[in-house]
């Protein structure tokens, strides 16, 4: 799978695809990694890229020619490439659009916008897809698809040091991740749980289900509506509950 980023700024996605988890999915070809950019398509001596929007009003927009001549440019590798825009206005980016965005196999073309944004005619020519990654607006789009490239190649087999990785992360089943403790066994008189010294994997796997499932509750209730609670669920919020009211007696 090629992660193709089309910018005016390089160097930032250059970075990106140097270090880290990306750059080992890379070198092991799991992934690879482009970057264009726009500004080699420009069509005048200055490199201009953008110019004053028709019927005025303050800012810049990105320029339709150097734009459509580098996503045409990217695309002849591979006609199949997909071409996602980052945008405000795009489908908001998700744990489970990774996953379809990882499971398609296909080529991503990434457009980062800059300045009041694009030429509203790239948007109808040539952009397959528009993605946010929240509400709300940020100076360009490199920083929005290095978080869509970071979270979908991390789920492309082989690319985390463990396959198993990925299938505790938050999010996966609508529950936040469990809590996570490494040594010392004790720090400033903070423990690690009894339980996780044991050795015991079926205790340890209760304990893990029912931290990931107080976290989900304190932190983000909204995701237990999504995902209806299975019996093993039910139980140990039951047992939370008469532990709490236990607590209350006392």
């Amino acid at each position: 799978m090629d992660f193709i980023v089309l910018t005016l700024f390089p160097e930032l996605i250059n970075s990106f695809f140097e270090h880290g988890m990306i750059s080992r999915g890379i070198k092991k070809k799991l992934i690879k990694g482009h970057c264009i950019n726009i500004r080699d398509f420009s069509c005048d001596r200055h490199n201009t890229v953008d110019d004053r929007p028709y019927g005025g009003g303050s800012g810049m927009v990105m320029k339709l020619e150097s734009l459509q001549a580098a996503i045409l440019h990217a695309k002849k590798k591979n006609p199949e490439s997909r071409v996602v825009l980052m945008s405000p206005q795009g489908t908001r980016f998700s744990q489970k659009k990774a996953f379809e965005l990882a499971s398609r196999n296909k080529d991503l073309i990434f457009v980062c916008g800059r300045y009041e944004g694009i030429d509203e005619r790239i948007y109808t020519t040539l952009v397959d897809e528009e993605i946010s990654i929240g509400d709300y607006v940020m100076t360009g789009g490199e920083v929005a698809s290095m978080v869509i490239i970071d979270s979908t190649a991390r789920l492309i087999p082989g690319v985390l040091g463990s396959s198993e990785s990925f299938k505790s992360d938050s999010f996966i089943d609508d529950r936040l991740e469990y809590a996570h403790y490494t040594r010392p066994e004790e720090f400033e008189g903070l423990k690690v749980p009894e339980v996780l010294l044991s050795g015991n994997h079926e205790k340890i796997r209760l304990w893990r289900k029912r931290s990931s499932l107080q976290r989900t509750f304190l932190k983000r209730p909204d995701l237990l509506q999504k995902n209806t609670l299975d019996a093993e669920e039910k139980k140990i919020l039951k047992q939370w509950r008469q532990e709490l009211e236990t607590l209350v007696r006392e």
